[in-house]
C-alpha cells in the first residue's frame, strides 16, 4: 500500500508541491531556470527552520546523557556482575535527575514524518493526479528528475551530481570525525566501544542514497545534511559549550 496515497497525506504533499511551484515562480523573473532547484533549497530551509526546537530538545538530551555519564559509569563499575540491580539503579539516576533514558527519541520520530513528505516530494513522478513537473526542471541542464545511475549522466551534467555528493562526502566525514570524539565510552565494554565505531559511519549512508536518488532529492540531502551539521555545532556551542 503506498501511504501517499492516503487522504492526509496525499493533500499534505500537494499542498508542499504547490508551495515549491510557488516559490519557484517568485524565483523565476531572477533565477530564471535555476528557479525550481533554488525553490527546492528554499523548501528545505523552510522546513528545518520549522525543526529547530526539535534540534534543540536533541542537543539537550545529548547533554543530559554526557551529564550523569561519570555517575552511570561509576555504577557500571559497582554493579557490573549485578545487572538487575544495576538496572535499578540506572533508572533511580535518570529519575533522581529527571532525565529521561530516552530523551531525544520522541524528537527523532516527530521529525521523520515531516523529512519524509518533503524527501516524497522530490521522488515521485506524479503528485495529486498531476505529473511532477518539479522534476522536469534542470540544474546545469541536468533534469532533477535525474538520476546519476540510472540515466546515464554525462559530462558536463555528471559535475552537478559530483558537486552535491563532494558536500554531502565532506559534510559526513566532519560529522563523524565529531560523533567519534563526542561518544561515551561504556565501562568494560569493548563491544560497545566496536558499535560506536560502526554507528559513526552512519552519516555516509546519506552519500549512498544521494548516489541513486533524483537530483532534486540530491539537492535536497546536500542541503539538509549540511544544515545539521551546522545547527548541532551551533546549539553544542549554546547549549554545553563543545562541538
Amino acid at each position: 500500500m503506498d501511504p501517499f496515497a492516503l487522504p492526509l497525506i496525499a493533500q499534505l504533499l500537494d499542498a508542499a508541491y504547490l508551495l515549491v511551484e510557488s516559490i519557484a515562480a517568485l524565483l523565476h523573473p531572477l533565477a530564471g531556470g535555476a528557479s525550481a532547484a533554488i525553490a527546492v533549497v528554499v523548501l528545505t530551509l523552510m522546513v528545518r527552520t520549522l525543526l529547530i526546537p526539535v534540534g534543540i530538545s536533541q542537543v539537550k538530551a545529548e547533554w543530559a546523557r554526557r551529564r550523569l555519564a561519570p555517575r552511570l559509569q561509576a555504577l557500571q563499575r559497582k554493579y557490573k556482575k549485578n545487572p538487575q540491580l544495576l538496572q535499578r539503579k540506572t533508572m533511580a539516576l535518570h529519575k533522581a535527575e529527571n532525565v529521561s533514558p530516552f530523551a531525544g527519541i520522541l524528537p527523532t520520530l516527530l521529525q521523520a514524518p515531516v523529512i519524509s513528505l518533503v524527501y516524497a516530494l522530490f521522488i515521485r513522478g506524479t503528485i495529486g493526479g498531476h505529473a511532477n513537473a518539479l522534476l522536469a526542471s534542470t540544474i546545469g541542464g541536468v533534469p532533477l528528475g535525474a538520476s546519476l545511475i540510472t540515466t546515464g549522466i554525462t559530462w558536463p551534467g555528471v559535475a552537478v551530481f559530483a558537486a552535491l555528493l563532494i558536500v554531502i562526502a565532506v559534510v559526513a566525514w566532519i560529522s563523524r570525525r565529531i560523533a567519534l570524539r563526542l561518544a561515551l565510552q561504556p565501562v568494560d565494554a569493548p563491544a560497545a566501544v566496536r558499535l560506536n565505531a560502526v554507528l559513526s559511519w552512519l552519516p555516509f549512508l546519506t552519500l549512498v542514497f544521494a548516489a541513486v536518488v533524483p537530483l532534486a532529492a540530491t539537492l535536497y540531502l546536500a542541503t539538509t545534511a549540511t544544515w545539521t551539521l551546522v545547527e548541532r555545532t551551533i546549539l553544542r556551542r549554546r547549549y554545553w559549550g563543545q562541538v
